[in-house]
């Protein structure tokens, strides 16, 4: 079994690695908007995948809560009384996509018009590809009306 004594040195040592990861990367604090957001997801991706010491380990532990808890407030879907229809709108326009846009995702650029204006209802593969897409749980996108 392997003590670890911590000295004095051991500590200053421990607080100029903590700094220099601080000052390298995005510094912790809450994410804000957008801009921070992309800050921090860029720093989480230089980390994630590579032979971290504990510095870096516990700062990526820290950076992704925060960047969980933005997006939870950020992006989270109240569905409470809102439509299939009316999410599918909402999701669309959060992530910049026309009508084109979406129909080019389900394969016919004329698709996304008609969806999106009640002229066309969504197929279970329509429904697999907008989930997967989207990142969010198909049975959003049920009962489209």
């Amino acid at each position: 079994m392997t003590v670890v004594v911590k000295s004095k040195n051991n500590m200053a040592d421990m607080r100029k690695k903590w700094i220099k990861v601080l000052m390298d990367m995005y510094p912790l604090y809450p994410i804000q908007n957008k801009n921070d957001y992309q800050k921090a997801l860029s720093a989480a991706d230089e980390l994630i995948g590579k032979d971290l010491d504990v510095i870096a380990s516990r700062y990526l532990e820290v950076l992704t809560i925060l960047i969980e808890n933005y997006e939870q407030k950020r992006f989270a879907i109240q569905t409470g009384d809102l439509k299939p229809r009316d999410i599918l709108k909402y999701l669309c326009s959060e992530n910049d996509l026309s009508a084109s846009d979406l129909g080019r995702i389900l394969g016919d650029r004329s698709l996304g018009s008609k969806i999106l204006n009640g002229q066309r209802d969504l197929s279970k593969s329509h429904i697999t590809t907008l989930s997967k897409h989207f990142s969010v749980n198909p049975n959003v996108f049920f009962k489209i009306g």
